[in-house]
């Protein structure tokens, strides 16, 4: 866990203060064994926080997130519509 910490440190160094991308990161690092998509996300997480630590819920969307209720907005209970006749 620590060299793969380390690791995520040295790429956002390269990134931030050389801008190298994620292909070119591959390039320069090949024994890294990472795919293309993976240190896409890592620089997209980077640009969006500008850290490396994890945060729960840091990439999914404000309304992804449950507040642990079934419908957090209407108090668990679905609201009929009244009948006309």
């Amino acid at each position: 866990m620590r060299i793969l910490q380390e690791l995520v440190i040295l790429i956002k160094n390269l990134y931030l203060s050389r801008r190298y991308g994620a292909r070119r990161l591959l390039s320069e690092l090949p024994d890294i064994g990472w795919k293309l998509g993976s240190i896409d996300s890592l620089l997209k997480s980077i640009r969006k926080t500008d850290t490396v630590v994890w945060q729960p819920g840091i990439d999914r969307l404000r309304s992804s997130r449950s507040s642990g209720r079934p419908c957090a907005q209407s108090g668990g209970q679905a609201k009929k519509a009244p009948i006309s006749s």
